[in-house]
């Protein structure tokens, strides 16, 4: 189905064409998560260059995308998985920490580095049916320089890139 999709139409940025000018640099239309990502990053004015970055999920639509734009702004990136060894040591090593695993509040103080940037794509459920991240907000935001919350952070984000995406889709075919 995504195969059907113009690429000069593509706001959501999941096109193979529009993945692929991502990853070699060139423009195109940003996968509206990850691009809502880097733009938190920006707007707390630390820079991304130079950082020690880990990415913690490897999915398609979050993971490997926001690596590849970390990389893009010249982050070191290092992405772990379901397989990484001693997890929680590498994620600490990170001076910006993208949790996009699945799996609610997996990601504890143990895991952030003090005064780590800390982005939380995660989207669960709890117990009580309450909406929650990967990241113990409680536990964690005390440690990092900077966290989004879950709800009210990366989703917005998301919504305003994919608005941004739509009026650049609409300007290149005005006239």
């Amino acid at each position: 189905v995504i195969d059907a999709i113009s690429p000069d139409k593509d706001v959501d940025g999941f096109t193979p064409v529009n993945v692929g000018r991502m990853v070699i640099g060139e423009e195109c239309f940003l996968p509206c998560t990850p691009a809502g990502c880097i733009e938190m990053l920006k707007s707390t004015g630390m820079p991304i260059a130079g950082k020690r970055a880990v990415v913690l999920g490897r999915s398609n639509l979050v993971g490997a995308p926001v690596a590849r734009l970390l990389l893009n702004e010249n982050a070191t990136v290092t992405i772990c998985h379901s397989k990484t060894e001693n997890l929680p040591q590498v994620c600490a090593e990170a001076d910006i920490l993208i949790a996009a695993v699945g799996r609610a509040k997996m990601v504890t103080a143990e895991y952030v580095k003090e005064g780590a940037a800390v982005i939380d794509v995660g989207i669960n459920r709890n117990e009580q049916g309450k909406l929650v991240g990967d990241v113990d907000f409680a536990s964690v935001e005390p440690k990092a320089g900077f966290i989004t919350p879950v709800p009210k952070g990366v989703g917005p984000m998301t919504i305003t890139m994919l608005l941004k995406n739509t009026l650049k889709a609409y300007r290149q075919h005005e006239g």
